[in-house]
């Protein structure tokens, strides 16, 4: 990422909920980044953000035409979409305004990939490119082999193996990137709720030792909704009492990654 469309010195940080804006801005910061401009949603994004930045303006949830006319008024050439975006807004009329009513009314389906897309073209109206989510990144992103706790047994090798093919396989679905699994039964898959609810359903349903496996779908598109995991996914395998967290290599984001490994080691999840 060398060239500007993809390394700008300026940015505008489009930040939904969690620590992932946070973690985003102080990497690109390190990276070089010399001015970073931030959009925040009220109720939604971390107040601690606005330290991180040169510049900080809100909206509520829903105010898309608002948020575009601050996103040009900045004469920046390119954005950053992270964080979270709790699915609830997207069945809220009382909180969209014109813009977004008609935007939703246009896709005759409603996932995370055809609703951010239409936004990445109407960032595009105001000749603004989406960088991907990932930028600045690297480190945050895993490769290949153990991440901290202990090795996962050969029960739970096999059952890696099938969530990988069955997340891969409904990936193209565009339901959800988590598949729950346990003795080589799927459990639970995720859909809207989230990864969080999926895990939740699964303890529910086969009690411990369930194997968490997390993965992008073929053909991610990785400006938006790229896998992440945090502290709270790791608050759900304990609620849920899961032994095991697989997630793919060089397509995830893992949030306070020492701590992450930690918790692994302390929870004993492989």
């Amino acid at each position: 990422m060398n060239d500007q469309t993809h390394n700008p010195s300026e940015i505008i940080l489009l930040a939904g909920r969690g620590v992932y804006p946070i973690e985003f801005a102080m990497a690109a910061r390190s990276a070089g980044i010399r001015k970073i401009f931030a959009l925040g949603f009220t109720r939604e994004t971390d107040t601690r953000l606005a330290k991180l930045v040169d510049e900080m303006k809100w909206v509520r949830m829903g105010q898309l035409q608002k948020a575009l006319d601050i996103i040009g008024s900045y004469g920046i050439k390119h954005a950053v979409m992270v964080g979270q975006i709790a699915p609830r807004h997207l069945f809220s009329l009382l909180c969209m305004d014109a813009k977004v009513i008609k935007l939703l009314r246009k896709l005759k389906a409603k996932n995370a990939e055809t609703i951010f897309g239409a936004l990445a073209a109407e960032l595009k109206t105001c000749d603004v490119t989406l960088i991907p989510a990932h930028s600045f990144m690297d480190s945050a992103m895993p490769k290949p082999g153990q991440l901290g706790g202990r090795l996962p047994t050969e029960s739970e090798l096999a059952d890696i193996e099938l969530g990988k093919k069955v997340a891969k396989t409904i990936s193209g679905l565009d339901i959800g990137q988590t598949v729950i699994i346990k003795n080589g039964t799927v459990i639970a898959v995720e859909d809207f709720d989230g990864t969080d609810k999926a895990i939740i359903r699964a303890g529910k349903i086969a009690g411990s030792g369930s194997v968490v496996v997390k993965a992008a779908k073929f053909g991610h598109d990785m400006r938006f909704d790229i896998p992440v995991v945090g502290t709270r996914t790791f608050k759900m395998l304990k609620k849920a009492k899961a032994s095991v967290l697989a997630v793919e290599a060089g397509k995830t984001i893992l949030l306070e990654r020492s701590k992450l490994v930690d918790l692994a080691i302390k929870q004993n999840v492989a």
